[in-house]
């Protein structure tokens, strides 16, 4: 197929917005000036009207429409990226939360499949987010707490050779046993640390951030918070440079803790992830998450059992829009939050994450009202 161009439209470009031309060509991009002379017979989509910005990256997702990550398979992983890629997320990470051994295993494979295997529909899916085990039983959130472990860089080799590099990201508590003589394998492994899931107090959290950790799990959610005495972990993902994610669904985070965090943060270092498990796209009911039984109401996930709050129904095109509303700041600000940080966090930045010159053709277009009014992944046009 030749060249296919996208016209009139306004396109992302250096956190502005800016006429241009895009030419797609195998799945890559190329930028061309607005009035770029197209051949006669050119295949062209005109975006009068719309804003033209990168597809949306979703590091931190336990599943939706009925599928649940921890018991996926493959052809599970397709319909999880199916419905992402309708809703403007065009490269995700599935999220597997504390299991046994044999069973984290079993989604390394079904991962290991889906990559394998054939070529897949809908957003990409970029690798794997270990969600544990090595985490805090005092905020263990939806973690099942006799699963939990002490820190244990072989556990951690075994499973990145099974996923053969495919695991991206962990979160991991830092006051657990073990876990900060983890760092260098984790970095030698090429996975990515968040630190989540704990009580640490201000100056171990420190320590671990000055060992390597690049982010903050779900900031403000299943975390010791900050006291004037006692920074805390929250303090301290604040205080570093380190990205800290957020849930921008209204429960999670009031919308003035979100101001806050973006406030102090920068838009350079908040990555608006989903959480969202099995339930999202679906209505109100009874789910799971992993082992854990959810109770859904009012699209509000929490453990049935106990009534903690177990991740979201949240999509990254609603997550957009709060954080438009909650922030009261303009789109190319909002934009990075949700395509350019987790792209770098995560180590793809050279092709997701932005429009440029040899990325990824993958691409969102909002209307006036940032509704999606188009997705492209890879460069072809998303259709159900």
């Amino acid at each position: 197929m030749g060249e296919r161009y996208i016209v009139h439209g306004e396109v992302y470009l250096d956190r502005a917005f800016q006429k241009a031309t895009v030419g797609v060509r195998d799945g890559k991009l190329t930028l061309y000036p607005a009035d770029y002379p197209l051949p006669a017979d050119a295949d062209v989509t005109d975006a009068t009207g719309k804003k033209i910005v990168p597809g949306f990256l979703d590091i931190h997702t336990h599943g939706a429409v009925g599928v649940d990550v921890n018991g996926a398979t493959a052809d599970d992983l397709e319909k999880i990226g199916s419905f992402f890629a309708g809703n403007g997320t065009t490269s995700f990470l599935m999220s597997v939360l504390t299991d046994t051994e044999e069973q984290t295993e079993w989604c390394i494979g079904e991962y290991r499949s889906y990559v394998e295997g054939r070529k897949r529909r809908g957003a990409n899916l970029l690798g794997i987010h270990l969600e544990g085990p090595f985490l805090a039983s005092e905020y263990k959130g939806a973690m099942p707490e006799y699963l939990l472990k002490k820190g244990d860089a072989e556990l951690v080799k075994k499973y990145q050779a099974l996923a053969k590099g495919g695991i991206r990201y962990i979160t991991l508590s830092p006051e657990v046993e073990g876990v900060a003589e983890m760092m260098d394998a984790l970095k030698e492994a090429g996975i990515v640390a968040a630190m989540g899931h704990s009580g640490a107090d201000y100056a171990t959290s420190m320590k671990m951030v000055d060992a390597g950790v690049q982010a903050a799990t779900h900031l403000g959610n299943a975390m010791r918070l900050l006291h004037q005495h006692e920074p805390a972990i929250f303090g301290a993902a604040l205080e570093s440079d380190i990205y800290c994610e957020t849930i921008c669904d209204g429960r999670h985070l009031h919308p003035g803790t979100v101001r806050l965090i973006v406030k102090t943060k920068g838009v350079d270092r908040v990555v608006a992830i989903t959480d969202s498990i099995m339930a999202a796209g679906l209505p109100d009911g009874h789910y799971h998450l992993g082992v854990n039984e959810v109770t859904v109401e009012d699209g509000d996930a929490k453990l049935t059992e106990t009534g903690v709050r177990a991740g979201s129904t949240l999509t990254q095109n609603v997550a957009l829009k709060n954080l438009l509303r909650f922030t009261g700041l303009p789109l190319q600000e909002v934009l990075p939050m949700l395509s350019e940080n987790p792209a770098k966090l995560i180590g793809v930045f050279d092709r997701k994450g932005s429009i440029a010159d040899g990325k990824d053709a993958d691409l969102v277009l909002l209307d006036e009202a940032n509704e999606i009014a188009g997705v492209m992944i890879g460069g072809d046009w998303w259709k159900n």
